[in-house]
This record gives C-alpha cells, structure tokens and sequence, in this order.
C-alpha cells in the first residue's frame, strides 16, 4: 500500500560518527539491536541504582502534558498539525497535489475523510471525494455519495448523506448537507431522530422530524427545522413551520414546549413558555398562562449570577379573575450577595413573597410553594399561608459578627380556620463576640439582642414591646481520647417595653437568671463480630446535669418562643424553650448511653442504639402560657435505633415512652430499600399521641417508592428500551381513615422517548383538596411535552429520593467514536 505524507518532515536527529574500521551494520541488526535495547536496557536503566553523590540523580523526572489526547483541539495546534494521506494507488506531487484511488484516506487532527476515490489540493486544502465517502469529525459521523470541501475550515457540501452526532446520539438523512465551517451547517430533505436502528429490515424510529430544511449550530447548540412535521409511531402529531431544538444540554432562547392541563379549580390550562438566555449569567422564562374559569395570566420569572451575588425575580398578574372578581398577583425577590468593605466583610440578604388576597394559596396553590420538598401536609400549608418580607444585612470581622434584620409577614387568613401570625421584627439588631482562643482552655461568648415586635393584636391578645436580651457564657472543656466534661455558666438578662399595660399595669419589665450545666461523657471501644461480620463497637454513656434557679415569668408575654421538641438533641440541652422569652427552671440530671458498631476500615456507622432519659429534683415552675407546671420526677425515655447495615438499606426510630402509663406517646419508624439508581421504596409510620405540647393526635402511614414493573430482578441501565416503572407516594392517615396525599405514576423508557403520566392529590385543608392528572411525553434529545402540569416537578417534590431518568449522564469523548 501507498503512503504519501503531505506534511514538512521533522530534521533528522545528528548520527554518531562511525567506528574507524568497522563495518556497516545489516538494516536488520540495526533494528534487532535497537529492540534489544528497547526491551532490556531501559527497565535496566529504571531498576539501577541511582549514585547518592550525583545531586541530578535525586531529582524526580518532571510531568509533561500532551495534547495528544484532548478532545477539543487548541486553534494553534490544529494549525500546526499535519495531513496525512494514503490508498491503494498514490500519484500527484508532494506538496501540491495527491489524487488517492482504492481504499482512500485522509486524516487531519480530529478529521478522517475516507472514500473509493480521493483528491486533495494542499494550497487551498480542497478535499474531493467520491464513492462510499465516509467522515468522522471529532466523533459525529457522515456518509455520503459525493463530498467537495475545504478540509481545516470544514465548509463545502455533501451529497447523499447520513448523519449521526456523537454527543446526542441523533441521526438521520439528507439529499445534501452544506458545511459553513466546523460549527455550522445547513441540511436539506432532512430527517432527525435519536431512535437507535436496530437489524430489522422493517425498523421504524418512534419519533422522528422531517423537514424541508434544518440549520445545525455547535456554537449555539441549537437546531432549527424549517417547514417539517414532527412524527410518532408513525403518526404526525405537531407541524413544524419552524422549530428550535437543543443540540445539548445547553441554554437557548426560544419557545419552550407548551403545557396543557386540567386542574379541579381553574379548569382547562394553558401555558406557553419563552426562554430567554440573555447572558450566560442572566435569563427569563416569560409564560402566557390561560385558564378556561378565570381567564388570561402573565408570569415571569428573571434570574442572574454574579461572582459576589445573586438573586431571582418572580411575579404573576391576572386582570379581572372571572371566580374571584378582581385583579390577582404575586411577586417574589430573592437576592444573596457578599459586600466588600475596609472593616471587615460583610453580606445582603433579601426574601420577599407577596400575594394580592387571603384565597390566592387556595387557588394558586403549586405556583406558591414552587419548588422544594413538602414534609407535611402542616408544613405545606403554613408555606402557602405565611409569606415573608425580610430584609438583612450582616457584617463579621475577627471575632465579632453583627446583623440587623427586618421581618414582615404576610398571613392569608381562613375564617374556618385562621392561624396566629408570627410577629414582625421591625427591627433586630444583634451581635455576637465570641473569641477564637482564651488563654487556660475556655471558651466564651457575648450576644446581644435588640428587637421590636409587632403584630395584630385582634390574634396575639397581648401587647406589642421592644425586648432587649444578653447571654454570656463561659466553659472548659476537658477533652481525652477516652471521653469528655465540660462545665458551663451561663448569665441571661431581658429586659422589655410594652406598647400597653400588662394585667399588672407595668409597662417594662426585667429578668435576670444565671445557669449552670456539666455535659460528660465516656467513650468505650472493643472488636466485635456479628452476623460474621467484624465491627469495632462503642458504648458511650454519657451526663448531663443543669441548674436555673426559679424565676416567675407567667406575667411575661411570649413573642419568638416555643417549646422544644422532645429528642435527642434537645434532652441533653439547659433549657426546655427555644427563643428568649422563656428560661426554664431546671435541677434535673439527664443520663444516657449510646452503642454504635463502627466499620474498622472505613468507620461508616452499621447500627446506633440509643437511650435517654431525665431525673428530675424539682418541680418545673415555668412554663408556655397555658401549660401545667412539670412535676414528673422521670421523664418520659427516648429509645432511638438506627441501622445502615448495607449501602442499600436503612432503618431509623424513635421512641417516646411513658413509664407510668406504659405506652408510647410518639413513634417515628422509617425504613428505606435502594438498591441501585431508579430502584428505592421507603416506608414510614409516624405516631403521636395528646400531651400538653399536642392538642390533636395523629398517626399516618407514608410510602414512596420509584421501581421498574418489568425489570424487577435485573440490572439493565436506563437507555435500553422497553422499560416500565412504577412511581409514587401515598400518607395515609389512620385516625381519619382516609389518604391526606397522593401522588401515583407510571414511566415508560423507550430507547429514544419518556413516557409519563401522573396522578396528584395534595390536602389543603380539612375538607378540601385539589387534584390533577399530568402527562408528558419527552423526546431523548428533542424536547418535553406536557399535558398538564409538569410531572417531574411533583415526583420530585413528592417522592422521597426520587431520580430523573437518565440523570447524571456522563457526555461521551471523540475516542470512544474514533476512526
């Protein structure tokens, strides 16, 4: 075979002089040694030992990177870089002209031309090629009959042709396909689709474009069809006069996919969205919403990126709701941003949501809460019904930090079941000393609080006031491998002023309480085996005694205070309340004992058990307005367990335990099984009985679960087709017997389409609920159609660890398409 080399040769390397005498060595000997060497002297060369004395000798070889495997060449390599050329039959001139017959080929950097009959012209670097023409182009693949084209600008035409894009899988056909340049090219009769082609003579791609004429821009990544018609199972199901569509996963501007829906309240909904990238730093989503009950909706949404901030920007407005018979609107600002200043660093904060009435969380319910998780049916509502206002600024140096903050909600009110709104900080300063390093092993803190509260009186029935508080503490810490003790005292004092007189009369008030703590604990280590397993077990008993003397706080009004959930966190803590507007009483001992087994190679927790409970020495005076004093001399136990005894699976509890009454007063019992990616079912059952903290029991069942129906026992990755899941959540109440939420959905993965439908039923109140029916089909690599709300939004938001499928795809290289 031929090889003509089109390229400057490399100087030759400078020969050592002959050996007078010797003769010339064989071709073969030459090479025979030269491999001899190659084989031998080298590892031998790698294995000597280097001379101590030669200071070279002790320098490590220095790492060079090479630009051999990159899969985006540099522009000043591609420039640099040779063309090779060879076939069966070469003839031209060196560095002027090739003309290649039989079995052709010509390879540049990322580009391979291959084809019957080749010729290439070196100065204007022309490439004409005809028969079974074949190019690979960093991966993306094209043959054709007939190709003329400038090879490094890669702008010519090509007749014939089949196409397939390494990055997105997609292919198709076309009578001609024109190449601007590298990035840029024009395809005309053309057909696209990321449907993979099996051996059948009969195959047919599930989804597939057809258009007149379709524009392909790498720079953008993006497509745009022209007079086309997009087809599935054979069927056209929407005209294409012109359509953009992505290339990659990148960001365009453009129209996005509609979204048709029926809700229970609105009616029939209709929203077209437009994306706007307006930098790679900034974009909009502007939605024309209709809804067939109430008429015609605008939304936006505007976000940006800065180095030192950033924010989002959302807002809604209907004219004239036809169910309500007024204007509606919401907006919403979120903005996070760092300042710079000479005194020390500092940062602005900004979270505002505002509505236009008292109902919009009724029948706007998914478009308040957005996107996050929903925890509870309680939870979800208070979100809907409790809108911030709040503003902060905060700045911190060395060992001092400060804030001030201003907080201003808004309640929308249910005269069936109206809440107490929280109170408005109008303002709050705060500042806080706390010192890195004392001298003899303490630790210590100073904070300070200023805050103005006001709310609705008609809701609060107490007055407003300016409190002011200061905590300082102080502590030693005496830490070993073996466990630990630390004292602490503590010094609080409030002082407040009220906006009118209490039931006494006074006006301001004052209290002053010191408190007292020792938190110690052991920590015991022994090997252990279980199940043949080996373990490395702990037991960790632990103390923790706190002291507050008595103080009547009963004519104190509560403003940010709450009493503490009963737990593991807040049983070893010194006071029973959260906020500052109460100091508990405390003389009680609270003994615990924790065993954990360790994994001695990685130290992951297998299994954690756990008891606590309090001894108390005196009665517990004060108290949340309301509330009986505690006089239990033993508190209720806290058992909890947790088992990780697999990467696969997980089993978490805890228990509430009245010695006295001999049952529990709240059990949490959750277990989950995830096995792999797209394969998790979880299981909880939460129980809580009437205490003085509870006013209504409660005991649900909750079970999500995301599963493939016909891969139950197998391994295969999504991508292979032919693949059902099963999706969802149910909580069930038992007290009511009736389900709270519901959200059930199937998935089905072709090779090339998603297939979603979705049931929703959410609470949003006693009596009410709203539901929806959401399908959506999504074309891998094309776009997503909806029939309803989005899908994935509520799988994700509802269904506990729940995957997008074909998530976290890893973007393949040009080597594993190399030619």
């Amino acid at each position: 075979m031929d090889r003509f080399y089109l390229s400057h040769a490399l100087p030759a390397r400078p020969s050592a002089p002959p050996v007078p005498g010797a003769a010339p060595l064989p071709a073969r000997s030459v090479l025979a040694r030269l491999a001899a060497l190659m084989l031998c002297g080298v590892p031998l060369a790698v294995l000597a030992q280097a001379d101590p004395a030669d200071p070279a000798a002790e320098t490590p070889p220095v790492l060079r990177p090479t630009g051999r495997l990159h899969d985006a060449l540099p522009g000043s390599v591609r420039a640099q870089l040779p063309v090779f050329v060879r076939g069966d039959r070469v003839t031209g001139q060196p560095d002027i002209r090739a003309v290649i017959e039989g079995d052709a080929e010509l390879r540049r950097g990322d580009t391979v031309i291959r084809a019957d009959r080749m010729e290439y012209d070196v100065a204007t670097d022309r490439a004409k090629a005809s028969g079974n023409v074949h190019i690979n182009r960093a991966g993306n693949v094209y043959d054709g009959s007939l190709l003329d084209m400038q090879v490094e600008a890669f702008s010519g035409f090509f007749s014939d042709t089949r196409y397939r894009f390494l990055e997105t899988s997609a292919h198709g056909e076309a009578s001609r396909v024109d190449f601007i340049d590298r990035e840029r090219s024009v395809v005309h009769d053309a057909t696209y689709t990321t449907c993979q082609r099996t051996d059948e003579a009969s195959w047919q791609p599930d989804w597939i474009i057809r258009a007149k004429k379709i524009h392909l821009d790498r720079v953008e990544d993006v497509g745009r069809a022209e007079d086309g018609v997009l087809e599935f199972k054979g069927v056209p199901v929407l005209p294409v006069p012109y359509l953009t569509f992505p290339l990659s996963d990148r960001r365009k501007s453009g129209f996005l996919p509609p979204t048709i829906g029926l809700d229970s309240l609105s009616g029939l909904e209709y929203a077209q969205p437009y994306y706007w990238n307006i930098a790679p730093n900034r974009d909009a989503t502007i939605t024309p919403v209709l809804l067939s009950r109430r008429g015609v909706m605008l939304s936006g949404e505007f976000r940006y990126l800065e180095p030192r901030y950033s924010g989002e920007i959302t807002g809604e407005f209907m004219p004239g709701d036809r169910l309500r018979d007024r204007d509606r609107w919401s907006y919403g600002i979120q903005h996070r941003g760092a300042l710079g200043t000479p005194l020390g660093d500092a940062s602005l904060g900004i979270n505002v949501r505002r509505v236009s009435d008292d109902d919009y969380w009724r029948d706007f319910s998914q478009r308040l809460l957005g996107r996050g998780s929903l925890p509870d049916t309680v939870n979800n509502q208070l979100a809907q019904r409790l809108l911030p206002g709040e503003v902060s600024l905060n700045w911190g140096r060395n060992d001092h930090t400060l804030s001030l903050r201003t907080v201003k909600w808004q309640t929308l009110q249910d005269v069936n079941s109206p809440i107490v709104p929280p109170y408005d900080r109008q303002p709050q300063l705060r500042w806080q000393y706390q010192p890195a390093q004392l001298a003899g092993g303490f630790d210590a803190s100073i904070e300070a609080d200023y805050t103005s509260f006001h709310a609705d009186r008609a809701y609060t029935g107490q007055p407003n006031a300016k409190r002011s508080y200061a905590l300082a503490q102080v502590s030693r810490p005496f830490l070993a491998p073996a466990g630990f003790i630390t004292p602490r005292v503590q010094l609080h004092t409030t002082h407040y002023e009220f906006d009118a007189p209490l039931v006494g009369g006074q006006r301001t008030a004052s209290r002053t309480l010191p408190t007292f703590s020792l938190d110690s604990g052991l920590v015991f280590e022994r090997d252990a085996a279980y199940f043949g397993r080996g373990f490395v077990q702990t037991l960790e008993p632990r103390a923790f005694y706190t002291y507050t003397p008595y103080r009547n706080q009963s004519m104190l009004p509560v403003y940010d205070t709450a009493a503490n959930d009963f737990n593991f966190a807040s049983i070893y803590s010194e006071n029973a309340f959260g906020g500052n507007d109460r100091v508990a009483d405390n003389n009680l001992l609270t003994l615990g004992v924790t065993t954990r087994l360790l994994d001695p190679e990685t130290g992951a927790e297998a299994a954690r058990f756990g008891v606590a409970q309090r001894l108390r020495f005196a009665d517990q005076q004060v108290t949340m307005p309301g509330a009986a004093p505690v006089s239990e001399r033993l508190s209720d136990v806290l058992l909890g367990a947790g088992i990780n005894w697999t990467p696969q699976w997980g089993f978490d509890s805890t228990v509430q335990y009245n010695p006295k009454s001999g049952r529990s007063l709240r059990t949490t019992v959750g277990a989950r099984y995830s096995p792999g990616d797209y394969r998790t079912v979880s299981a909880a059952y939460r129980m809580q009985k009437v205490t003085g903290l509870i006013s209504e029991p409660s005991e649900q069942i909750d079970v999500g679960w995301q599963w493939p129906l016909n891969d139950v026992l197998g391994s295969g990755k999504p991508g292979a087709g032919g693949r059902w899941y099963s999706v969802g959540r149910l909580n069930y109440s038992l007290e009511d017997r009736k389900l709270v939420d519901t959200v059930v959905g199937f998935e089905y993965e072709s090779c090339c389409w998603i297939g979603r439908v979705v049931l929703e039923r959410l609470q949003r109140s006693v009596n009410a609920s709203n539901t929806r029916l959401m399908f959506q089909i999504e074309f891998v690599g094309f776009s997503r159609l909806s029939l309803g709300a989005n899908p994935l939004s509520s799988l994700k938001q509802n269904v506990p660890r729940y995957q997008f499928l074909r998530e976290n795809q890893t973007p393949p290289s040009r080597f594993s398409n190399y030619d």
